[in-house]
């Protein structure tokens, strides 16, 4: 069996233009990838459109077919996507605290934030095959990552972690791909901006676009078992300067946002039947 994880990140510690930086992984085994990639293709065709899924750039609602279909489809198939926050001034404080600048803890971040979310999803392949699990990791292309000899570093670090972990799995590469080629970059790109939605309260914003993104969410969390699904599904830890990564409950950023859209459904049928 092979298992493909697909790697990206939002925002930059080192630019200093947000409070935090977001990693993302999107894992699946090589036949559970290949129908969503199939799906995936086929909503595009239907809906007429191909150009890149990127929540941050869903702001017109012309395209909410597409992204729903998208995001429904998604959730219904056995993958697994886990999404790291780190407090950008937490990291840089304990980068100050042994002399080193912002740009070299990114740096040194890059090589170990991925390792580690890698690791999340691969440290239970064990028990579910008997054989060798080949695993193939995917990365948005960046010249940054190309520079730090990234994918050699990953691929050293993870199969280390098998070896002295008495685990089955091995990473037999690590590549960058134009995540305009690769479905699965987009799905982790659109999966880990609806989570940053939801962790920064954006919904609670009075913008267009805010009201757009807030209800294309609203609308695919409560399309059948989607809710409970993006709830397993998901899973959030946060850098609190700790070696073990701290596991954060996403419930406790989706309960609140369903409750808002709630009411807000409400006062809009209200304000409706009284224009009437």
């Amino acid at each position: 069996m092979h298992y493909l994880i697909y790697f990206d990140e939002s925002n930059k510690l080192d630019q200093f233009n947000a409070n935090y930086s977001y990693y993302g992984a999107y894992g699946g085994t090589d036949a559970a990838m290949a129908r969503v990639v199939k799906q995936v293709r086929n909503i595009f065709k239907q809906c007429n459109s191909f150009s890149e899924l990127h929540f941050r750039e869903y702001t017109k609602d012309n395209l909410v077919k597409k992204y729903f279909q998208t995001l429904h489809t998604v959730i219904n198939e056995n993958v697994q996507i886990n999404i790291l926050t780190v407090n950008n001034r937490d990291a840089l404080y304990a980068a100050q605290k042994i002399g080193l600048t912002a740009t070299e803890l990114r740096n040194l971040f890059y090589i170990k934030i991925p390792e580690r979310l890698f690791y999340g999803m691969t440290r239970d392949l064990s028990s579910q095959e008997s054989g060798t699990i080949k695993v193939k990791i995917k990365v948005d292309q960046n010249d940054e990552y190309d520079k730090l000899f990234l994918e050699t570093k990953i691929i050293e670090q993870m199969n280390a972690h098998s070896a002295y972990r008495n685990k089955n799995y091995r990473v037999v590469n690590v590549l960058s791909q134009n995540s305009v080629k690769s479905i699965p970059l987009q799905i982790v790109d659109t999966f880990m901006g609806m989570v940053i939605f939801l962790l920064e309260q954006n919904y609670l914003e009075s913008s267009n676009t805010a009201k757009i993104k807030s209800d294309l969410i609203y609308r695919f969390l409560i399309e059948g078992n989607n809710l409970m699904k993006f709830q397993q599904q998901i899973k959030l830890y946060k850098w609190t300067g700790h070696e073990e990564l701290t596991f954060v409950n996403i419930s406790d950023y989706v309960s609140p946002f369903m409750a808002y859209k709630a009411a807000y459904d409400s006062q809009e049928i209200i304000r409706i039947q009284k224009i009437m």
